[in-house]
């Protein structure tokens, strides 16, 4: 079987480093999803408005090229405890297919290159390629008795806080935006190797901004923020659909 691609998403992630490891994490983050031509048709998405979430089969296009391995080290277990590939979501697997569970927040129907899907809550990066879309069904797949193993444990969250220095910056982004920043980096994303130097200033291009960030006694400090251009629209949320 071939599998090709049949849509992109643009997404307020920028980089691999900053997205949660999980989708649904940070629900304030957003992203369109735009079918390929061949499958630019209002007659292959008729009655998905009805659903609130939508599950996406997407690739690992940044990592794929590396190949699978047999044992994955997970950041839930500190990065330094190995466990097979399959009982974990990594990024490297034999073909580099990953799954996410977004939410459907609007169809654009207008656009030249449309049917577009507005999406949040996801955790793609931006250029991510997609090969399905399948609408979630609440009855079928919501098992709150299920158990997660080694990440049985909700992920906790740090507080973010904003140094004078970046504060302008800060608030010159839309509320959607700084909200996205403040989720993203209170689950912090550093490597699970890395967590032990204070003194350690991090980069993440979220929202179509650079920004910087260090984490010491507890606490995400934002430091820097680097605004984009105006016209990247990665930076700006979707506007509500009338």
């Amino acid at each position: 079987m071939t599998l090709d691609p049949i849509a992109t998403v643009r997404s307020c992630f920028g980089g691999k480093f900053g997205i949660p490891r999980q989708p649904g994490l940070c629900p304030s983050a957003w992203g369109t999803l735009t079918f390929h031509p061949a499958y630019r048709s209002p007659e292959a998405i008729r009655g998905i408005e009805g659903f609130s979430h939508l599950w996406l089969i997407f690739g690992f296009h940044e990592t794929v090229a590396q190949g699978w391995k047999p044992t994955v080290r997970p950041p839930r277990l500190g990065g330094n405890q190995r466990i097979g590939v399959f009982a974990s979501r990594s990024t490297f697997r034999p073909n580099g297919l990953g799954l996410s569970l977004v939410r459907l927040e609007g169809i654009e129907t207008t656009a030249a290159d449309g049917p577009i899907l507005q999406l949040g809550g996801l955790d793609l990066l931006d250029g991510t390629p997609i090969y399905d879309v399948k609408p979630y069904l609440s009855y079928a797949e919501a098992l709150p008795e299920a158990s997660g193993g080694f990440a049985e444990v909700a992920l906790s969250r740090l507080p973010v806080e904003v140094d004078p220095a970046a504060a302008r910056a800060f608030e010159a982004l839309p509320a959607r935006a700084r909200a996205v920043l403040q989720e993203a980096l209170s689950l912090d994303p550093r490597p699970a190797t890395q967590v032990a130097d204070p003194t350690r200033i991090f980069g993440a291009t979220l929202c179509g901004c650079n920004v910087r960030f260090s984490i010491r006694d507890g606490v995400c400090r934002i430091c820097e923020i680097e605004l984009a251009s105006v016209n990247d629209d990665t930076l700006a949320p979707p506007r509500p659909l009338e």
